[in-house]
């Protein structure tokens, strides 16, 4: 039996779940609901004797972040292939398609977002092993949610009344966000699921379907992945080639064009987690605690005659009190707050590219700084000198490299840290410190299986990030 490889894509920002989600940091990446990030309930959604390790498509900028997450669930994937721009959904499963023949010319694709939650994953898993008869097939099969209320945030299937099977349905049409009436009209017909965004088909299929509808992708695309470079443990998509796509998604490319579409009705919980009502719609329905007056409540805080609201203080030891409000949501975090309408949360989006206009760096930056080898944040910022935590992952280690203008103070607050200085190297633990005067060459590392954290203080005329020579780098940076 032909083995079923998921797809999960990992594109987008995020932005109307900011100040979670940033740019440097995306909402896929970030444990909104469960204990996993939603990539990571995402790649261990299909496991079992069917299934082959998932092939992730994402950006450069996210390929260690993504890595790392992979890591933390022990699952090695098929591949990483890395986009060098996003070009929208139909260019990234085609490509995984035509990587996939030459891997796996039998196999199946399971496609989905990175971003959704879907918590009955033991009913999801089961939906897909049965759809492998018909997406063996040469059919292409999408799944369908049975809407609960008139959501005019998603888009519409709408299938045909009569079939010969209960199960795989022929699709009649595929509609985009209605409004308010026309959602309410498709709810009450009886005949419309909301599109889910999550496909299944033969790679072989996929590709028929490019070559027969999208012919000029499908040749940029063939040349993309055929002059596809490696790096570390990475596969880059060939940069020219991938630029000159026109940027598409696979529902209009391919899905509303085709006539061996069919669609899967999926009865269990799904959600896109696209805004914050969203978000608090499901983890109402999740492992937190609605408290009486409809209040979702994470983190440390206090409300007083507040009702149906979403109050998350994202900072331990930050308190986020509300009083005498209702229908808000209110996020507080290090370097950033938001408070909005519940029915506004749409508009969350408009606000961060005001702050972009602004060059303010919150509207993508967040506090803490991913790397390769773990985070950074600064804890204080002032004339001459910075104090930061660093957090390395267990087997990091960070460049050999000097610096121009100023000098670092390193104290280990846990666990035990390598350190090289010029060509001298020893080990601190626990309270032990080091000094690197300016122009030294020095190195961190962390050899241990446990993370690493230490104290940095850095003073200088200068304390910039670019303010760095980097001599050897692990990551190729």
């Amino acid at each position: 039996m032909a083995l079923i490889y998921p797809i999960i894509l990992c594109g987008g920002s995020g932005t109307r779940l900011w100040p979670v989600s940033r740019k440097s940091m995306p909402k896929q990446f970030v444990q909104l609901v469960g204990e996993q990030t939603l990539f990571q309930q995402a790649c261990g959604r299909c496991t079992g004797a069917n299934f082959a390790p998932p092939i992730i498509i994402t950006s450069s900028d996210y390929r260690f972040i993504a890595a790392q997450q992979l890591a933390e669930l022990g699952i090695n994937p098929t591949a990483i292939l890395l986009e060098p721009e996003g070009k929208n959904t139909a260019p990234a499963i085609l490509a995984a398609a035509r990587y996939l023949q030459d891997h796996d010319s039998d196999a199946l694709m399971v496609v989905m977002s990175s971003d959704h939650a879907i918590p009955d994953e033991a009913a999801f898993t089961k939906m897909i092993e049965a759809s492998i008869m018909p997406a063996s097939g040469g059919n292409i099969l999408t799944f369908g949610i049975h809407p609960d209320r008139p959501e005019v945030g998603y888009g519409y299937i709408e299938y045909e009344e009569s079939s010969d099977s209960d199960f795989a349905i022929p699709v009649r049409a595929f509609h985009e966000k209605p409004d308010l009436e026309r959602a309410q009209a498709m709810l009450n017909s009886g005949r419309y699921l909301w599109n889910a965004g999550i496909f299944m088909a033969a790679s072989q299929t996929f590709l028929d379907a490019g070559l027969l509808f999208v012919p000029d992708m499908m040749q940029m695309v063939e040349k993309a992945v055929a002059g596809m470079t490696g790096d570390l443990d990475f596969l880059r998509l060939e940069a020219t080639s991938w630029s000159a796509i026109i940027a598409d998604s696979v529902d209009y490319a391919l899905m509303e064009k085709a006539d061996n579409i069919l669609v899967v009705k999926f009865a269990g919980s799904w959600l896109d987690l696209g805004d914050w009502q969203a978000v608090k719609h499901q983890l109402a329905h999740g492992v937190d605690d609605v408290d009486a007056s409809g209040n979702l409540i994470k983190g440390n805080t206090v409300q007083i005659d507040t009702e149906n609201s979403l109050l998350w203080s994202a900072v331990e030891g930050q308190a986020l009190v509300a009083a005498g409000v209702s229908n808000i949501v209110a996020v507080a975090m290090s370097d950033a707050v938001l408070v909005a309408d519940l029915s506004k949360t749409q508009s969350v989006k408009k606000a961060v590219e005001l702050l972009k206009i602004e060059q303010i760096s919150q509207a993508e930056q967040h506090a803490r700084d991913w790397r390769p080898w773990g985070w950074f944040e600064s804890l204080v910022i002032a004339q001459g000198y910075q104090v930061k935590r660093l957090h390395v992952y267990p087997g990091g280690r960070l460049s050999l490299q000097s610096h121009k203008h100023r000098s670092e103070h390193w104290v280990v607050t846990d666990g035990h840290a390598t350190i090289q200085i010029e060509d001298k190297e020893f080990t601190l633990e626990v309270n032990q410190s080091t000094y690197i005067e300016v122009g030294q060459k020095h190195r961190l590392s962390n050899h241990t299986d446990k993370p690493l954290t230490i104290i940095e203080v850095q003073t200088g005329s200068y304390l910039g990030e670019d303010d760095i020579i980097r001599y050897e780098d692990s990551y190729k940076r």
